[in-house]
């Protein structure tokens, strides 16, 4: 059995790797962001499809969910209104940057409570709540619309 500071370093890689560190099977999401023009993070497929930008703020969303399940604390609110997915309301470049960093803030939180997190923290309880499966969710999460993200930004390509 590994002990407590091992597994929290395996499930703090995992995040990292799924969002913003060099991975052994290649892009990031923070990574694939880059560069991303709000134009480009706005297009969409078709009219019932999501697009980039929403797709950033649900992998944002659904980071907040975690911390807020492995906390158990309620009284946290998400910095847009709604929830899942949000409507954008076009293509602003400032708009566009300001959400990309709620996405980025988000998985400090999240990342945040993981490091923090004591021995008896990691166990599942009674209730069903486990957080290692949470947290290895949510880094798969992150490399699963990681590769949406690309399949859009590649459908954009022009010739």
């Amino acid at each position: 059995m590994r002990d407590h500071n091992q597994v929290l370093g395996l499930l703090l890689a995992g995040l990292d790797e799924a969002f913003n560190r060099k991975a052994w099977h290649g892009a990031t999401l923070w990574g694939t962001l880059r560069g991303v023009s709000s134009e480009e993070a706005a297009w969409r497929p078709s009219p019932d499809r999501h697009n980039v930008w929403e797709l950033t703020l649900h992998c944002a969303y659904w980071k907040y969910i975690v911390r807020r399940r492995i906390t158990g604390d309620r009284r946290r609110t998400f910095p847009l209104s709604g929830s899942d997915w949000f409507a954008r309301p076009g293509n602003a470049d400032e708009d566009w940057e300001q959400d990309r960093a709620i996405l980025e803030r988000e998985h400090e939180k999240l990342r945040a409570v993981v490091a923090s997190l004591a021995a008896g923290e990691l166990r599942a309880d009674a209730g069903g709540r486990d957080p290692v499966r949470i947290i290895r969710g949510i880094a798969a999460h992150d490399v699963y619309h990681t590769g949406q993200v690309r399949l859009l930004l590649r459908m954009q390509e022009r010739g």
